[in-house]
């Protein structure tokens, strides 16, 4: 399997040569619906996320001139985008209003999924990592549904590695009672997805 640093070379070659333009343009290609999906993860909100990423990715064009290699490409795109969430997230935090829409989005999340209706199977375990604690949701998306390393999203998250498995090896456990009281733990549920 590639490695993030691995992949990501020729962006960071492109920057030492100082063709800024082109190294933005493959960071774009290669990031930008991760950088969405992660602002997902922190804002639970289509259209804010889709802003957050849409200015972490003005933050990354500003900031490129300085990345200077201390950190892999990747830890510091999702660094940066973290860090704009955090941001947001504050900010929300002081203009929530009870007439806003988004609070109805909110109660609306938290309703139990209705799996029998589901006919996606994935979209009903997406909706169970939804249910989980922030923390934990934010490490089973990265861990999980972006495919990063534990290293890696000890870093983005800011908890020991130790901590990271702890969460990830309860949020399974969490899912897999969640999956049985429902009637989906059964092998053949998931192995049929796709087909």
């Amino acid at each position: 399997m590639e490695k993030p640093n691995e992949r990501d070379a020729d962006i960071v070659l492109r920057i030492e040569a100082g063709d800024l333009t082109g190294a933005f343009d493959l960071l774009m290609q290669r990031y930008e619906s991760k950088l969405y999906r992660l602002c997902l993860t922190f804002l639970h909100d289509r259209a804010l996320a889709q802003d957050a990423a849409q200015e972490s990715l003005v933050r990354l064009w500003r900031a490129l001139p300085r990345y200077d290699g201390r950190a892999a490409l990747s830890t510091w795109v999702y660094a940066i985008t973290r860090n704009w969430c955090l941001t947001c997230l504050a900010s929300k935090r002081r203009t929530v209003s009870l007439s806003e829409s988004y609070v109805q989005a909110e109660v609306d999340a938290l309703a139990a999924p209705d799996v029998q209706d589901a006919s996606d199977q994935g979209h009903a375990l997406r909706q169970l990592v939804e249910e989980l604690p922030e923390t934990t949701r934010r490490i089973v998306t990265l861990f999980y549904f972006e495919e990063q390393s534990v290293a890696h999203v000890s870093e983005l998250v800011g908890l020991a590695q130790g901590t990271i498995k702890t969460h990830l090896f309860r949020a399974r456990a969490v899912l897999l009672a969640r999956l049985e009281s429902l009637g989906l733990a059964e092998i053949e549920n998931w192995t049929q997805i796709g087909d």
